[in-house]
């Protein structure tokens, strides 16, 4: 990623912070409300921590569009946790992919959500959405 001329002074100005990264799992999210999340934060924020990762763990095991579209939704909704919490990247495991046909648009339009939230968009296992 490259860093444009706008961004470059505030990017100079950086200072350290004594707080500590972290990734977050999105399963252990109890809620994607923004309720539970906004707590969720200041809660980390009181420990000392800046959740930096949200890692999500998919399986799109049936070749059923319906079902593709319940697990990318979730997904989503996770994307959008994680621009509320503040990461800075959205780790996607897939580990089983029944129609990559399917599933290759459906996480396409996933990443350019990320994107549109400032977020990095990873996807791990035996699909990728530039295939």
């Amino acid at each position: 990623m490259s860093t444009t001329p706008s961004h470059q002074s505030a990017i100079d100005r950086c200072r350290p912070a004594d707080a500590t990264p972290v990734a977050l799992e999105a399963a252990a999210l109890e809620s994607t409300a923004p309720e539970y999340l906004r707590d969720f934060k200041r809660d980390l924020t009181e420990e000392g921590l800046v959740p930096a990762e949200l890692t999500i763990s998919a399986c799109f095991e049936e070749d059923c569009s319906l079902a593709t579209q319940e697990e990318i939704d979730r997904i989503r909704g996770y994307v959008r946790a994680g621009s509320f919490l503040g990461v800075g990247t959205v780790t996607v495991t897939v580990d089983t992919v029944a129609d990559p046909q399917k599933v290759r648009p459906a996480l396409a339009a996933c990443a350019e959500r990320a994107d549109r939230e400032g977020l990095a968009f990873d996807l791990e296992g035996p699909i990728a959405v530039d295939d």
